[in-house]
């Protein structure tokens, strides 16, 4: 079990209101965990945003969650738990299901996800993705090996994240269980990318 929580919000000055947004939030939600907030003075991207929340973090883990999705409640346990137990793997990933704004896709669990060390590797060979990014866990220690995202690709920064762990010959993997829900909307960053179907 977790003992304690901490979330780091990169707060983008260039998102309207997105501080008080926030403060609100914590305001009305008295969180049981601290609550670290990074008003950065300039539009770093996505990018940017992540890897200065990365540098923030000083636990033995670090996990992502999209800021429109939500975790399961059991999602962080049972992603140490694997950790924990296969202290070869350096970062993990769950399957999803989905929250959909027309209700028509709600409860539909992702089916591009592939599972197991090697079959993900061949996947990322051919140039193809198959770790939803807002699912990952990964030890901290790792981020002094490989850093975080880069603005190289635009739209794209989440594959190239995972691709560094492959290059440096690190174990990943995805938990089948669906321990996410991942919201779609006609706002959602990754539309602009990638059209309808979610890919990171």
């Amino acid at each position: 079990m977790l003992s304690l929580l901490a979330l780091i919000v990169s707060v983008q000055l260039s998102v309207a209101d997105s501080k008080s947004v926030v403060e609100k939030w914590i305001k009305t939600s008295n969180p049981s965990f601290p609550i670290i907030i990074c008003n950065l003075p300039v539009n770093t991207g996505f990018a940017g945003a992540l890897t200065i929340g990365y540098f923030m973090s000083s636990g033995e883990y670090i996990a992502v969650n999209d800021a429109d999705d939500i975790s399961h409640p059991s999602r962080f346990e049972k992603q140490i738990d694997f950790m924990l137990k296969n202290t070869d793997y350096d970062l993990i990933g769950t399957n999803y299901q989905l929250i959909s704004e027309n209700k028509e896709d709600n409860g539909k669990e992702a089916n591009w996800l592939h599972y197991g060390y090697d079959s993900i590797r061949k996947v990322y060979a051919a140039g193809k993705h198959c770790i939803c990014h807002g699912t990952i866990l990964f030890r901290g220690k790792i981020f002094d090996i490989v850093g975080g995202p880069t603005r190289r690709i635009t739209g794209a920064e989440d594959y190239e994240f995972i691709v560094k762990f492959l290059n440096a010959n690190l174990k990943i993997d995805n938990l089948k269980e669906a321990l996410y829900f991942y919201r779609t909307h006609d706002k959602q960053r990754s539309k602009q990318f990638y059209g309808s179907e979610k890919r990171g």
